[in-house]
């Protein structure tokens, strides 16, 4: 009972943190997983060939990137439900029309981004509704008007990009200085010949603070009026034309606030430029890219007179000497010289440079540290990157103490001294990766006391030996992963007690020596295939029993193999009694043992790649109750059943893509209540019923988001091969062919027995029915044709009943009274159907009457008579039918002659017993009965008389 109320309480946790009216079965896009639950929903629809605006985009979306698609238009009800989206992509698309109002609900918007489109224009309504909005990127479009009114409604807007457009006149921009917190404004590479502020009719001065008017062919730039108060930086990259721009800034006082300027390939004379940089007298950073002419001239003697000037950026000058044209440059305290093609910094070149904080000489041709650089005590960073430099000397950073980073990455050196960083005493970020080092020389060893990250990385150290990292106690972070470590020896991280995370590559031989790395959250090991651990058997695996604090444990095998020959002990992770994430790639060869995760409790995330885990089974993750995410990827999977056990109750993001799992039964997700991110690409599903089940969770389910759901593609059969597996249509699989079969087999049987019993005891009464139906058409067809009757009376008796009819019966109706009588022996047609006679007799006379006695009850044709007559009695409603009792018969006797016992009940009948000695009388009301006309109002009584007589 404890475990399952810990399980619900788990449970309960969890649904908490989900929107169950988000729906995440999206056709076109992908809902990013995120752990933190107040990040938001992030939906990535990029690269989907979408032609228009999804219709499935949750209402809940904060985030939502249609970058990179082929929409051509926004209509103004595609963002209707999205009032919560906060970012919203829509670069690198055809759009080249948006309805007024489209973002008229966006009303939590704050930065679009519409960048390489094709937008000619910016109407008055476009942007109505986005009053939170404050970055607008418009970059790359073709626009070449804006409405006066086209930014009115956006009030909170801080950046404008409108780079790359077509706008021909500066004043195309007034409406956007208008707007009262714009801070940055970015028009480059638009048509504008020239850029004057006389031209701008604005009444009050603007909040701008950068302007980036770079790549315009302006002949004039000019500030004369105070509309730029706050103005901070203006970047003219690659202005001007080819006989340069001219500057007009007369009054100094109008760029007071300037601070950065950037200048690269710029269009200047070199009077003007030197006319520029003299005007500015608070300027701090100055880029000049790309102006080697000028430099050559002398234009850093004019750069060094600047007395605010802290910042310098030469990037991509090729000038001989560069170096020697700063010298005057003291009071910088940053410089760039990156990409400068520098063979050498000579000698007293940046020496007076006292206060100079952060050096970057990278990717350049030097071959050794520059001797300057030993002087310069103020130096904090220090980027040597990508340059020819071959040996480290032990003087190289003997002045620089204060040094807290140094880069040294992509060089040549070949080894270290002991001496080489022993005065660094501050630094805290040291990589010195991609070099030729073979071994460490004992740099590490003393000095570097507070040494937080080091990246020896892809180097040639073929060994790792005991106390090489001796020093580094305040090491929180070693990365030393390389295909060319061919030993690691015990003790090698001796000394490391504060490291955090460890990247280690461990071929070959591998001896104990984790055993002082006692705060090591996070361990990242590289495995070549023929990896080895030196000792006796079975003690390899105490090698990593130390790793107490351990959180996070990743091991990856490089290249093919064929298992580890420790096959990772499950002793190794059952000591980490603190590990929250595992991941194990192309390491197993089979499925770990059960018993692998028994005393990992905490475990939240399990990754297992590139193994074969066909056989697996439930019991590997019983003991993680907590796992939130689990990566199966490549293991060769072709069931997912072992989840249905499995009690991952927590889990929240599952990954099984690239694997061989065809049907997929969709009750297993019962099984996992918090799951929210599902992802099965590359799999060769079956469509066909099998997988109806899944299909329908997929479209239904609005907890899960099933990763592109609707790109997966069918396998199997073979004609559905390269379909769409959500394509598929299953509302024909939701018929049961068993339950078909048995209500179509039960059918027949019913069908045959009825056949049987309707054949057997009713076929007369189908006959009789059928006749009937002929008898109604006769009468039908004779009354249209007017047609008189044949006879007076039918008269209708029983065989036995005969000697009576022609004794007593018809010497008086025909002798005496002179009626015309038909009977059946005398008048019927020869050859004729019996029942087709009846019918001929009983509608071919005015009256039928119906002598009867038990036998004539008895007789199935006179019961066929009397049925046909009492039915032309109701369907006509006229008085045709005598009822004429031979013997008395109780009513209860009848009972069982239905149709006989209804008549008597409603009509008067005639009875001979009765008569007795008065048969004239009897005789007269018979008479009186053939008499009475064929409308039942002519008496009151169908039969005249009184009863019993």
């Amino acid at each position: 009972m404890g475990r399952l109320s810990l399980k619900l309480l788990v449970l309960l946790c969890l649904l908490l943190h989900l929107n169950p009216s988000c729906p995440y079965s999206l056709k076109s896009c992908t809902i990013a997983y995120t752990e933190d639950v107040l990040a938001g929903v992030v939906l990535d629809c990029t690269n989907r060939k979408l032609v228009t605006i999804p219709d499935d985009i949750p209402r809940e979306a904060n985030s939502v990137n249609l970058g990179c698609n082929r929409i051509n238009r926004i209509n103004r009800n595609d963002f209707g439900n999205l009032s919560k989206v906060r970012i919203l992509f829509l670069y690198e698309n055809n759009i080249s029309h948006v309805d007024d109002g489209s973002f008229l609900h966006m009303v939590s918007l704050t930065r679009l981004y519409m960048s390489m489109n094709k937008l000619t224009n910016l109407t008055a309504n476009l942007f109505q509704g986005l009053s939170e909005l404050t970055l607008l990127d418009l970059s790359s479009n073709n626009i070449q008007l804006i409405h006066p009114l086209a930014f009115q409604f956006l009030s909170s807007l801080q950046t404008v990009k409108l780079d790359t457009n077509k706008l021909q006149q500066i004043t195309d921009i007034q409406p956007i200085l208008q707007l009262p917190h714009l801070h940055n404004l970015s028009i480059s590479t638009n048509r504008f010949p020239s850029f004057e502020t006389k031209d701008l009719l604005l009444n009050t001065s603007t909040s701008l603070k950068v302007l980036d008017v770079s790549y315009n062919v302006f002949e004039r730039f000019s500030i004369t009026t105070q509309i730029f108060p706050h103005l901070e930086m203006i970047d003219l990259s690659r202005c001007g034309q080819s006989a340069g721009f001219k500057w007009d800034i007369t009054d100094k006082t109008l760029l007071k606030s300037i601070t950065r300027l950037h200048f690269s390939h710029t269009l200047i004379s070199f009077k003007d430029i030197q006319k520029v940089l003299q005007s500015l007298d608070s300027l701090m950073y100055l880029k000049l890219n790309y102006m080697d002419s000028w430099i050559h001239k002398g234009l850093l003697a004019t750069v060094c007179k600047i007395p605010t000037l802290k910042r310098l950026d030469l990037c991509f000058n090729h000038v001989a000497n560069l170096s020697a044209k700063l010298v005057t440059c003291s009071q910088l305290t940053e410089l760039n010289l990156s990409c400068t093609d520098l063979t050498e910094l000579s000698n007293g070149s940046i020496l007076p440079m006292k206060q100079l904080r952060y050096l970057t000489v990278d990717t350049n041709l030097l071959t050794k540290v520059p001797d300057d650089i030993k002087s310069l005590s103020s130096l904090e960073i220090l980027n040597l990157d990508d340059n020819l430099i071959s040996e480290l000397g032990c003087d190289d950073f003997l002045n620089t103490t204060r040094l807290t980073e140094l880069y040294l990455n992509t060089n040549h050196i070949s080894k270290l001294d002991s001496c080489v960083f022993e005065h660094l005493n501050h630094l805290k970020v040291l990589s010195i990766s991609g070099n030729l080092l073979w071994t460490f020389g004992g740099a590490f060893k003393t000095g570097l006391h507070n040494l937080n990250i080091l990246d020896v990385s892809k180097n040639f150290v073929a060994s790792l030996d005991q106390g090489d990292f001796q020093g580094l106690g305040s090491l929180k972070y070693l990365d030393a992963v390389s295909n060319n470590i061919g030993r690691v020896k015990k003790g090698a991280f001796d000394g490391l007690k504060e490291l955090k995370t460890l990247c280690v590559s461990l071929p070959l031989e591998f001896e104990n020596n984790f055993r002082g790395l006692q705060q090591v959250e996070n361990i990242t090991m590289y495995f070549n295939s023929d990896v080895r651990f030196k000792g006796p058997q079975p003690n390899y695996h105490e090698a990593l029993f130390c790793l107490k604090s351990l959180k996070t444990f990743t091991i990856i095998c490089r290249g093919y193999h064929h298992g580890f020959p420790f096959d990772i002990p499950k002793e190794i992770v059952q000591s980490m009694n603190h590990l929250e994430e595992f991941t194990a790639d192309n390491v197993y060869i089979s499925v770990p043992d059960p018993d692998t995760f028994k005393f990992n409790p905490n475990l939240k995330t399990l990754t297992l790649r590139r193994t074969d885990l066909s056989a697996l089974g439930p019991e590997l993750f019983q003991p993680i109750p907590n796992l939130q995410t689990l990566d199966l990827s490549n293991t060769k999977l072709m069931s997912l059943d072992f989840l249905a056990q499995a009690d991952l109750f927590a889990l929240r993001r599952l990954t099984l893509t690239h694997n061989e799992i065809t049907v997929i039964n969709e009750t297993i997700f019962q099984s996992l209540p918090a799951l929210r991110y599902l992802d099965l690409n590359k799999n060769p599903f079956t469509c066909d019923c099998s997988n109806a089940g899944f299909i329908q969770w997929v479209k239904s389910d609005n907890q899960t988001q099933v990763v592109n759901g609707h790109e997966y593609t069918c396998s199997f059969p073979a004609a559905e091969q390269g379909n769409k597996l959500l394509d598929f249509d299953i509302q024909f699989c939701w018929i049961d062919v068993s339950f078909f079969c048995f209500i179509l087999s039960t059918s027949i049987v019913l069908l045959t027995l009825l056949t049987a019993f309707i054949l057997h005891f009713l076929r007369w009464h189908l006959v009789y029915t059928f006749y009937i139906f002929l008898s109604f058409l006769y009468d039908k067809k004779r009354r249209k044709r007017g047609t008189p009757h044949d006879y007076d009376a039918f008269i209708s008796y029983n065989i036995h009943d005969e000697a009576w009819v022609y004794r007593e019966m018809l010497p008086v109706l025909e002798g005496e009274q002179g009626w015309r009588l038909c009977l059946h022996h005398r008048d019927f047609q020869p050859g004729k159907p019996i029942i087709e006679n009846i019918t001929d007799a009983i509608y071919s006379c005015r009256k039928t009457i119906c002598v009867i006695s038990r036998r004539y009850l008895q007789s199935e044709w006179c019961s066929r008579e009397i049925q046909m007559a009492s039915f032309r009695l109701f369907d006509e409603q006229k008085d045709v039918l005598v009822l004429l009792f031979l013997e008395d018969i109780p009513a209860h006797q009848l009972s069982p002659y239905y149709r006989m016992r209804k008549l008597v009940k409603k009509r008067t009948y005639l009875s001979w017993l009765q008569a007795g000695q008065h048969k004239g009388v009897f005789w007269q009301n018979v008479w009186r009965a053939l008499e009475t006309g064929d409308d039942p109002a002519d008496d009151t009584d169908l039969l005249t008389g009184p009863a019993g007589c």
